[in-house]
């Protein structure tokens, strides 16, 4: 059985939908995801504010090249547009560890290689895998000792949301199209 931890990602159209479409296409193989955060568009891109999150995932049927085409899929379906590196996108699903792989492949490099740079892959996983550790270097090194190397800013710049990924209260119709 494999298990991926994906970082999920939207600032286009109803961003919530598009994350949203990822846990409903999961299905059973959904074994946990994190709060919806809102974070400060990261690479320099003037663009409006992300809505993030971090599913894991687990299929026996799936290798680190099934999850990499399961979110190219779910990608391609919410329309994403590849215009600019780092720019806007309705939906980005990243590969951030598939078991313990290593992967040098420029197509599919695990764990990703900027993982450990993002508070907005970092804050999530810890929603749902407080004990994460993630390897960078050679060394296997705790998602929370990560997050505290982060600048205070960049740690602030993360904000967790009152959304689901698995539900909509009526309270909050309207909320991630576009209008937050």
């Amino acid at each position: 059985m494999t298990r991926a931890v994906l970082s999920i990602g939207s600032n286009v159209g109803d961003s919530l939908a598009h994350l949203r479409s990822v846990a409903t296409e999961l299905g059973p193989r959904l074994v946990a995801c994190s709060s919806v955060y809102r974070s400060a568009p990261w690479g320099g891109v003037e663009q409006q504010d992300f809505l993030n999150a971090v599913v894991v995932a687990e299929d026996e049927a799936f290798d680190a090249w099934d999850w990499l085409r399961f979110g190219q899929r779910l990608e391609e379906a919410a329309d994403r547009v590849r215009v600019q590196r780092w720019g806007p996108r309705s939906l980005d699903v990243d590969v951030v560890v598939c078991e313990n792989l290593i992967s040098e492949d420029p197509r599919l490099i695990l764990p990703h290689p900027r993982a450990h740079e993002r508070a907005f892959v970092l804050l999530p996983w810890l929603d749902v895998e407080p004990d994460a550790t993630l390897r960078v270097g050679d060394d296997d090194v705790p998602v929370t000792e990560l997050l505290a190397r982060l600048s205070p800013e960049e740690r602030a710049g993360v904000v967790q949301q009152e959304w689901s990924l698995q539900e909509r209260p009526k309270e909050h119709e309207g909320v991630g199209d576009g209008s937050w």
